[in-house]
């Protein structure tokens, strides 16, 4: 039986109009309140995984922008994993060459931003990855956002950093997620579960996937569990 739990939110806490499932916030409340350790794992900023800790109730343990920002507990410190400095250099060579074509992209949060980039998906990944196939970044296609990273920060590199911080292996979590930026922290995990909704290689990278999709399948396996 797992002792903590890692887990994403887009797509795994949420429905599927991106609104909190609350059938899924009251399976993790009830584990939160029993003490079971909790880290929530975004592509999100660190202030929107801090105000979402505080209405959820969690120690504000947390793993930010897919690895790039990680911290344990509100009062941790904040480490912060890559170089945003690459990532932008790799954004603006994309905007350079899809402008004078008429697209335009949107960047997402980026003043909040510490380690990666993130804009909207108004043109293909795979053109993005073409694009900038000669630079040391990684392309990652949330389904929610196209994020610029650098090489090996991910959440499962973050993820193992902080399960030795809590005296915890990464064997010791239920690891949940729906996406390709959670491949690496389900591999992790020593029981990893997806919705019915998650993408492929989230689905062959979990030990199960659920009947239910989005955050009510996510509750299923919450329940079976933990």
């Amino acid at each position: 039986m797992p002792r903590a739990l890692i887990t994403d939110i887009d797509g795994t806490l949420t429905d599927d109009r991106r609104r909190l499932s609350t059938e899924a916030v009251d399976e993790l409340r009830r584990i939160i309140d029993a003490e079971i350790p909790v880290i929530l794992a975004s592509g999100n900023t660190l202030c929107f995984l801090d105000a979402f800790s505080h209405m959820i109730g969690t120690d504000g343990t947390i793993i930010a922008e897919n690895g790039g920002v990680y911290r344990l507990g509100y009062l941790g410190e904040k480490h912060i994993a890559g170089d945003q400095e690459v990532c932008l250099a790799a954004y603006q060579k994309v905007v350079d060459e899809l402008r004078p074509k008429g697209d335009d992209l949107r960047l997402f949060s980026s003043r909040y931003r510490d380690s990666d980039i993130a804009f909207s998906r108004d043109a293909p990944a795979a053109l993005i990855k073409e694009i900038l196939k000669d630079m040391p970044v990684e392309v990652i296609d949330t389904g929610f956002a196209i994020h610029l990273q650098i090489p090996g920060v991910t959440k499962g590199a973050a993820f193992e950093k902080l399960a030795a911080e809590m005296g915890l292996a990464p064997a010791d979590f239920l690891a949940a997620g729906d996406s390709v930026n959670d491949v690496s922290m389900l591999k992790l995990g020593g029981i990893s579960v997806v919705p019915a909704n998650a993408s492929p290689e989230a689905k062959e990278a979990a030990d199960h996937v659920m009947e239910r999709s989005f955050g009510e399948g996510t509750a299923d396996a919450l329940r079976k569990y933990l």
